[in-house]
């Protein structure tokens, strides 16, 4: 057996070559290095063995000491800081809590309710559409002579990262009653026409309150929207200073459309007045988009399926 050892280590041919192909010993040696269950591989188990200790693994293929896990104070602020990144991110980009600060939306919304705004599908192109509640930065001076709070360091942070409405930005909640191209009226009490259309606002509007305010300050009015403007108007109606009594500013009243911040979607605190925020049905009626602009629409379709058609025609005349 001992020169068969030696055989085997010059490479000459020893006595486990016989009765067997001289090839099938390169899988045999093959086999027990990967296996280590070979008990005639000792050379090739005792160089797995300095191998595998060397990587942390003790003789005879023990396994290797896990690793000590890092210390939880040391992870903490990296944890924080992606806590960080992703706050900002989202509340760049996706959601951002508002505070409402008055009673000019009751009861849709009571002061100090919490809302998350959707800032986006404006990313893509969205623009506000009728009856959707939306915020957006103050046009001109609407908010002139408001009270102003001065928020602690705290507070100051947790606004930065969209955890807080941010005492600083001046920004109104409103919902949209017309869009550019509309003609919106008011006379007497109501209804709130658009388009010509009646508006039934009784699921909004705050109970006791009319749609119409009868005053001399801007509550009957008679307007049409431009292109990339908005009128806007406040659920509880004789308390709001919204698009009727600014007609006097640089817009007319009218909010520009790039002011907009994003659409509110759901109240979410306090807890028990947790509910979402859909479009009215009033919005959806029959008529209320039927404008001249919305006819050369349903038209260019055609036109453009029309051109569409002629090359294709004219290609298999030629084939034929």
């Amino acid at each position: 057996m001992g020169d068969v050892a030696v055989g085997a280590r010059s490479g000459h041919d020893g006595e486990e070559h016989r009765g067997r192909p001289a090839e099938s010993a390169v899988p045999a040696a093959d086999s027990a290095v990967t296996s280590g269950n070979d008990s005639g591989a000792a050379e090739d188990g005792r160089v797995t063995g300095e191998h595998t200790t060397a990587e942390g693994q003790g003789p005879g293929g023990t396994a290797r000491t896990p690793k000590k896990p890092r210390s939880f104070w040391k992870e903490l602020p990296i944890l924080i800081g992606i806590a960080l990144v992703l706050a900002l991110l989202i509340k760049t980009f996706l959601v951002q809590a508002f505070s409402i600060p008055s009673d000019s939306m009751q009861n849709t919304l009571q002061q100090g309710d919490r809302v998350l705004v959707d800032k986006l599908t404006p990313w893509f192109g969205s623009e506000p559409e009728r009856g959707e509640v939306v915020v957006f930065h103050d046009p001109d001076n609407w908010l002139a002579g408001e009270p102003t709070t001065d928020p602690n360091a705290l507070q100051t942070f947790l606004s930065w990262i969209g955890l807080m409405p941010s005492a600083e930005e001046k920004d109104l909640i409103k919902r949209v009653i017309g869009v550019g191209g509309d003609t919106i009226e008011c006379k007497n009490t109501g209804p709130l026409t658009v388009n010509g259309k009646a508006l039934n606002e009784q699921d909004y509007v705050y109970a006791g309150n009319t749609p119409c305010s009868v005053d001399d300050q801007g509550g009957q009015f008679k307007v049409k929207v431009p292109k990339g403007y908005i009128w806007v108007m406040g659920d509880h109606r004789q308390n709001s200073r919204d698009s009727r009594y600014n007609q006097a500013d640089k817009h007319h009243g009218m909010v520009p459309v790039k002011d907009v911040v994003g659409r509110a979607v759901v109240v979410a605190w306090p807890i028990n007045r947790w509910a979402t925020l859909p479009v009215p049905d009033t919005f959806d009626q029959p008529g209320l988009n039927a404008q001249p602009a919305a006819a050369g629409l349903t038209v260019a379709p055609q036109g453009i399926a029309l051109l569409g058609v002629v090359p294709v025609v004219l290609w298999r005349r030629r084939k034929q």
